[in-house]
């Protein structure tokens, strides 16, 4: 469910454009945003970074950024430039952001594909359908996606969504695996595929399960009870499934759930609102933006909790203050060669948004304008080709 409000009042609308002889392809703009460099000796350091902004839904308007590590500069909006014979661009709402062997996967979920490309030069190699994709993970020559498989509504009836397994060398979808409703993120521990089902199309009878799938046999081999209208998970160092709810915008507010992987078992959880995390280290920086219809406002928050003790470190890991110019956090990573981290400001969902980074201290060192709805990370260690 998008957050273009709460991620409840969905609609099915599609926007489809063609692109003329006439029409101008928008060029990408570079801004220098940062005087340090990384070398491209030091081959084990972050490069840079791709930022798929997801564009509001029904606009047509997904687009992908790109921060370089070795030069400070800022791209915005490479994928037209570099794909002009792509009459749709990346399409109607960008969901998730992956690089793996050698190639960039973007989940388009409103426009039904996986788009994928190199991860050096961002230029198109093919498209893969499936059905309001929403997720991506990858083990050995597979992907795993997981569909919402059914349209983009609300509906009481919503049907079971789906996991579908990708073979990479092929570029195709080999099999599904059935699920529980409306299935957001996933991760893989060992060789089990665990899957985070919402159920938020069903509003107000969310789902509130996590199902396991055994990868030899691509069948789901256990159902763990967690909470109401799963969404976010990471695994951390330790091997824990961290796992978000976002309840139900009444009286259930959003918490942190934590699965123990080898018992399947629920083993904690933390009063903490959870709408994105990221894992550094034996650190786990959470950002809450959690909603209420009874109060009819927002409640904004950002801790880091230490994942071997489950003690929250810091209760804003924005320090100097920048958090009160944040509108609305929308996406978060962390560097794991510098430790410095980002966060998205999706502003109001329908203007750009800005990105900004801080130090590990907690302070800006900068920010950046982007594309509208900037969202998902996909770090690199190899050095873009400006070619």
């Amino acid at each position: 469910m998008k957050k273009a409000f709460l991620g409840i009042l969905l609609f099915s609308m599609l926007f489809a454009s063609c692109r003329t002889d006439d029409e101008y392809i928008i060029p990408s703009q570079e801004e220098q945003v940062d005087s340090i460099q990384v070398s491209l000796e030091d081959t084990a350091a972050v490069k840079g970074f791709y930022l798929l902004n997801e564009g509001n839904m029904g606009s047509n308007k997904c687009t992908l950024d790109y921060y370089d590590a070795v030069t400070g500069k800022y791209i915005r909006n490479i994928y037209a430039e570099r794909n002009p014979g792509v009459i749709q661009e990346l399409g109607d709402v960008g969901n998730d952001l992956q690089i793996y062997d050698g190639k960039l996967w973007a989940v388009v979920n409103c426009s039904h594909f996986v788009e994928v490309m190199d991860a050096a030069t961002a230029k198109h190699i093919t498209q893969i359908s499936i059905p309001n994709c929403r997720y991506i993970t990858f083990k050995d020559r597979y992907a795993y996606v997981s569909s919402y498989a059914g349209p983009v509504q609300l509906d009481p009836n919503a049907r079971l969504g789906y996991v579908a397994r990708i073979d990479i060398d092929r570029m195709e979808v080999i099999d599904t695996c059935t699920v529980g409703y409306q299935p957001d993120e996933l991760v893989i521990y060992d060789d089990r595929l665990y899957v985070a089902n919402s159920g938020g199309y069903r509003f107000p009878n969310y789902d509130r399960t996590v199902s396991v799938i055994d990868l030899n046999t691509f069948a789901v081999v256990n159902t763990i009870d967690v909470a109401i209208n799963l969404h976010r998970m990471e695994v951390d160092h330790q091997g824990y499934i961290w796992v978000s709810s976002r309840g139900d915008y009444y009286g259930r507010g959003s918490k942190t759930y934590i699965i123990d992987p080898r018992t399947n078992l629920v083993c904690d959880s933390l009063d903490i609102a959870n709408s994105e995390m990221a894992v550094s280290g034996d650190s786990i920086y959470i950002y809450g933006t959690e909603w209420s219809y009874i109060t009819n406002d927002w409640r904004i928050t950002y801790h880091i909790v230490n994942t071997c003790t489950r003690e929250v470190v810091t209760d804003c890991f924005i320090t100097d203050g920048t958090d009160q110019k944040i509108r609305m956090p929308y996406g978060i990573a962390v560097n794991c060669t510098t430790r410095e981290f980002y966060v998205t400001d999706a502003t109001n969902y329908v203007s750009p948004g800005y990105l900004y980074c801080f130090t590990p201290e907690g302070t800006m060192k900068w920010s950046v304008r982007t594309g509208d709805i900037p969202a998902h990370f996909a770090f690199t260690t190899e050095p873009f080709k400006y070619e």
